[in-house]
């Protein structure tokens, strides 16, 4: 079997279309659909049946794809163990996460490796959504739920605090916060209503709808903005919001736990690329769980 016709249909596979596939793979739509063809043509057999929703494997094309994926591990292990040396740390590895932790955490800390691995490129892709690993999407997830696909790799990052932070420019020109039920009078700052990609991160559920006022941001970076730029109360997490000196804690007593989860395929434990990545965001993590964890904290708390 040709391998390029075996990387088009794993990705196809995996995309579920043949249109993201070409992207994907930087070819045009005809040459994926091709190379697939050809692919059954060598087998004698259908690998997908295509449809309107797009492409669904056959049970032949089921089969073929686990076979295809080890082969694909086994070549990636190849080429990462050829050599010991820094320098046989090379390639790419994709890392999928929250855009706050992604933004805020992983690309200043994960910024020496690139100093350190010259011909190591990592790709992040920080955005407020889930990212799959089964299919291929990332190399590497950070996820607020911890994954119940028993297949797949999972292991702890580190906890995490969040609490009710405001600038000082809007708590000087708005009524006293001395209680959550105060919160009435005051803009809440949160993410979109029908946008909800984690339920971790619904701090108030239906209590919103006693608000006065809201401001609905898709992700936490533009919450964290608008907070910072006076429009309202938020929920921040400690390692954003803390070293900011204009803002400060509103209602200390409310305070959310969460969890960040990293997430891998079974199949790139043994790339070195992938485990070095793993390996240093964990310890990167734990070297700051102090500050994940709210141990440092805002100039000042208003009760």
């Amino acid at each position: 079997m040709n391998w390029d016709h075996l990387r088009v249909f794993l990705t196809v596979a995996r995309s579920g279309q043949i249109l993201s596939a070409a992207r994907h793979l930087k070819l045009d739509h005809a040459t994926v659909s091709r190379r697939l063809a050809a692919l059954e043509g060598e087998l004698g057999a259908r690998l997908v049946d295509r449809t309107p929703a797009g492409c669904v494997l056959t049970q032949a094309g089921q089969q073929l794809f686990q076979t295809a994926e080890r082969m694909e591990s086994e070549m990636l292990h190849v080429q990462s163990s050829l050599g010991d040396s820094d320098d046989a740390v090379s390639g790419v590895t994709r890392i999928g996460a929250p855009d706050g932790f992604g933004i805020y955490f992983l690309a200043p800390q994960l910024a020496p490796l690139v100093d350190r691995y010259p011909a190591l490129t990592i790709r992040l892709v920080p955005l407020p959504r889930n990212f799959s690993v089964s299919k291929r999407e990332v190399d590497i997830a950070i996820t607020l739920d911890r994954p119940q696909d028993g297949r797949l790799i999972c292991q702890k990052v580190v906890d995490y605090r969040l609490r009710l932070y405001a600038s000082s420019a809007y708590l000087a020109r708005k009524p006293m916060l001395r209680t959550p039920d105060d919160l009435q009078a005051h803009t809440l700052v949160t993410t979109l209503s029908d946008i909800l990609w984690s339920p971790t991160i619904d701090f108030f559920g239906s209590q919103t709808i006693f608000w006065r006022s809201r401001f609905e941001c898709a992700n936490l970076v533009g919450q964290f903005e608008a907070v910072k730029c006076g429009i309202g109360v938020a929920v921040l997490p400690d390692f954003v919001a803390s070293p900011v000196p204009d803002l400060q804690i509103v209602l200390p007593e409310m305070s959310f736990m969460r969890t960040y989860w990293m997430v891998s395929h079974p199949d790139s434990q043994r790339i070195k690329r992938i485990s070095i990545v793993r390996s240093a965001i964990i310890e990167k993590a734990r070297q700051m769980r102090r500050l994940f964890a709210g141990g440092t904290t805002a100039r000042g708390s208003v009760k």
